[in-house]
């Protein structure tokens, strides 16, 4: 097959998405299919032999931690030059907004995927939240013409089929077991994490630094808890005020952190950390399971689908700090603590990203067969 993917997010960026994408076309291009990406023009152009377009991108003065693609008529010309079996549209709120009216107009299988949760996120911005019922029209306009349209989660499965969008089906999830894996532990790099404090407790955040991660409520836990050390790796756009939210905590900030170097921040922590409920998935809640690692998250939807209380991890009533504390307080069971991150690695080892990525071909292989014959809701 020609596989068009017009994505929001791409390489160099780092992000769930992106990891997703990646994996998914290794595995497309092992099987002999040719990919084209458009993306925003980060200065990308090949990603093991496939081709990268870029679009030229924009930053908003009100969001300067990162460029985005606005729709473009580029994307058009290149998808009629390349001549594609399917198009992909990842996340269509700007750039990829133009792969769903090109498909359309080159009459091409249309594969729409929802990836971030904006009609959740402007519940953390007041001053955008009456826009919601106008932001999901947008959405529900972007998806109907898809011929298959995909979602990480049961939960925003639900969510979308009750707002209106139809032919929904569900992407798995998948891990790189490899390399994240217990055997990364590095006690320099324990030592880094913890602010040279390595007899803590060590409790890892890894993700993008923004208001609707929720990070700043885990500050009560800190200064209810002197043994406990975190870490928050990653980058955005809330990191400054972050950095002030935990001065005096001994709360590192290490920034992105890549390749090996990220393994060993997985594996060198006690447990993972999750305060976000506005994730569709959330997909460093598997990466922490395959290192070994206890997940301590905040009940949500996508959330309560990965995280098993008590056998695989913890979870925690979000903005309840007793809840909180009572989730961390399996660090200080070991007996507890050794059984749940066993469970958390061997529930990992369920899933891969080739399986994840055979069934996103067969996904679009199903639009291609459901747009020959005409779609039917």
């Amino acid at each position: 097959m020609k596989i068009a993917i017009v994505t929001e997010t791409f390489l160099p960026s780092t992000d769930g998405i992106v990891t997703r994408l990646k994996k998914a076309i290794d595995y497309f291009l092992d099987e002999g299919h040719e990919v084209l990406v458009i993306a925003p023009d980060l200065g990308v152009t090949d990603y093991k032999g496939a081709k990268v377009t870029g679009v030229k991108p924009v930053t908003f003065p009100f969001y300067r931690y990162r460029k985005w693609g606005f729709p473009s008529r580029k994307v058009h010309r290149e998808l009629k030059k390349f001549g594609p079996d399917v198009v992909h549209a990842v996340n269509p709120l700007l750039l990829a907004t133009s792969a769903v009216i090109a498909a359309q107009k080159l009459d091409v299988p249309l594969v729409s995927s929802y990836h971030t949760h904006l009609p959740k996120y402007l519940d953390f911005y007041s001053v955008y939240k009456p826009a919601k019922p106008l932001l999901w029209w947008y959405i529900r306009r972007q998806h109907k013409n898809a011929d298959v349209n995909l979602v990480t989660s049961q939960s925003m499965y639900d969510e979308l089929d009750r707002e209106g969008v139809k032919r929904l089906s569900i992407i798995p999830r998948g891990v790189d077991i490899e390399k994240r894996h217990p055997k990364f532990r590095d006690e320099k790099m324990r030592e880094y994490l913890t602010g040279g404090r390595p007899d803590n407790k060590l409790l890892v955040f890894i993700g993008r630094l923004a208001i609707e991660k929720e990070i700043h409520k885990l500050l009560p836990m800190l200064e209810a808890r002197s043994d406990i050390s975190l870490a928050i790796v990653g980058d955005g756009p809330a990191r400054k005020e972050l950095e002030r939210t935990f001065a005096g905590t001994g709360t590192v900030f290490t920034g992105f952190l890549h390749g090996e170097e990220l393994s060993k921040a997985y594996a060198s922590s006690d447990a993972f950390i999750f305060p976000s409920i506005s994730e569709t998935l959330g997909l460093v809640i598997l990466e922490g399971m395959a290192s070994g690692l206890p997940v301590i998250a905040a009940k949500s939807g996508p959330t309560m689908e990965q995280v098993t209380h008590g056998e695989n991890g913890m979870l925690f009533e979000n903005e309840n700090l007793d809840s909180l504390l009572e989730a961390v307080e399996v660090i200080d069971d070991e007996e507890k603590f050794n059984r749940i991150r066993e469970e958390a690695r061997e529930e990992a080892l369920k899933y891969s990203w080739e399986n994840a990525s055979k069934r996103l071909l067969d996904y679009y292989k199903d639009a291609r067969d459901r747009h020959s014959v005409g779609r039917s809701d």
